[in-house]
């Protein structure tokens, strides 16, 4: 009597379990930094490319805008619909907080009704172009893992440019172009992103996608898409992860495409629902943004599982030997090779690329001592230094050779020297020690 509905349940669990499988975690997980394990040695630590887990990178960063007085309110202002002239009600007062429009409504949280939203002053000095820079910062490097969107409360405007910076706004690099002609606007030939291929992923294109055709109430968002730009490597659902990692590992551009420390937003001409501008109600056009949206995660180089916000600014917690910001280069004392990004291949645990002291091969612990695990030395008694390599009477005030040296051993030679800086010329920094 029931065979009929517990079928059906079993078909629908296992369609919703494909539907999972098509659907992986955005750039999987790499959230174990390491782990014990057991081993010829005993208890051992087994280390993993590992990186923190995407977020709403809104809620770290600071927002500037050009002109400073570019926000509407001060003075007051009454603006007029945009697809009603008429409409004449919507005021903008800064020292009224239930009628200002400030710029930290672009990132507080959406689902109130009305709507909160920024909103600049209107063209009231046409035909001078109404041009505002939105610049959002994080004094951190990031790395994208999502769609850019931007929600407009009033038109979409009519120019626009995204543009992003790897070195925290020094120079800029354009991501996309935006306009209802991109020919006339910035002579560029408009495409898509699905336009795009894997040799093409890195163009930097002019979209009319989001400018054309004015739908006031339902066409608000600007994306700039990054899922469909992973999907070219990675497939349409994202199922190929491993095809993806590899271009990630291996090709440098591709992953500073998706990298930035700053956005910048470049409203260029505002909505204006018409060929032509009415010149005698210029309160209808202007700029109003009620929420941007920015997921990705701290960039870490793959040695790092967390990232804290602290003393506003996000900083990695770094492991594996590492330091800095980005966990972008050795501890002291652990910079026995050069430092190098972690690995997301081969999958799933990738590769550490850990910092190490010592190893058996070009550098070798010095006196007899004995390399644990590419970490230190253990050195002999009466020997120490990082690679073992300096004697204990060094310190002594008649040196190795002295009647009163507990251990009468004559410093390194000139040669066993100059053999030791040139296995450790590899590194990126010199041993604290040396």
């Amino acid at each position: 009597m029931h065979w009929p509905l517990l079928l059906a349940l079993e078909a629908a669990w296992a369609g919703l379990g494909q539907a999972t499988q098509h659907y992986p975690a955005m750039w999987g997980h790499y959230d174990v930094c390491k782990s014990q394990v057991y081993s010829d040695e005993g208890l051992t630590w087994d280390y993993m490319a590992c990186q923190p887990e995407a977020a709403d990178m809104t809620k770290y960063l600071r927002v500037a805008l050009e002109p400073t007085n570019i926000t509407c309110g001060d003075p007051a202002e009454t603006y007029c619909a945009l697809e009603n002239p008429y409409m004449c009600n919507n005021e903008c007062d800064a020292s009224t907080k239930e009628l200002a429009h400030p710029p930290e409504l672009m990132f507080d949280f959406e689902g109130r009704n009305p709507t909160t939203f920024w909103q600049s002053t209107s063209w009231r000095k046409y035909p001078k172009p109404l041009l505002v820079n939105i610049t959002l910062s994080w004094n951190k490097t990031i790395e994208l893992t999502d769609d850019i969107v931007i929600t407009f409360e009033s038109g979409r405007p009519e120019q626009m440019v995204l543009e992003k910076s790897l070195d925290y706004g020094r120079t800029w690099l354009p991501y996309q172009f935006y306009a209802t002609d991109c020919l006339d606007a910035f002579t560029m030939e408009p495409r898509t992103a699905q336009d795009l291929t894997q040799h093409t992923l890195l163009d930097v294109i002019c979209t009319e996608e989001y400018s054309r055709g004015y739908v006031w109430k339902y066409d608000k968002t600007v994306r700039f898409e990054i899922k469909d730009r992973l999907a070219l490597f990675a497939g349409p659902r994202l199922h190929n992860m491993a095809s993806l990692y590899g271009q990630l590992d291996t090709t440098k551009n591709l992953r500073d495409f998706f990298t930035i420390t700053d956005l910048r937003i470049k409203l260029l001409r505002p909505a204006t629902g018409a060929t032509m501008v009415d010149e005698n109600n210029l309160s209808r056009y202007f700029y109003a943004i009620s929420d941007i949206k920015v997921q990705g995660r701290c960039k870490c180089n793959l040695h790092a599982n967390s990232c804290v916000f602290d003393k506003e600014k996000l900083v990695c917690e770094c492991e594996h030997n590492t330091t800095g910001p980005d966990c972008g280069r050795c501890k002291r004392s652990y910079q026995g090779r050069v430092w190098s990004p972690g690995s997301y291949l081969p999958i799933p645990k990738g590769t550490a690329n850990i910092s190490q002291v010592c190893d058996d091969e070009l550098l070798r612990c010095q006196n007899g001592g004995v390399c644990l695990s590419n970490l230190r030395c253990q050195c002999t008694v009466g020997f120490s230094g990082v690679l073992c390599e300096k004697p204990h009477c060094e310190s002594e005030a008649a040196g190795c050779g002295g009647p009163d040296s507990a251990r009468n051993t004559s410093c390194p030679s000139s040669a066993h020297l100059l053999l030791l800086l040139l296995a450790l010329a590899t590194a990126s920094c010199w041993p604290a020690a040396l």
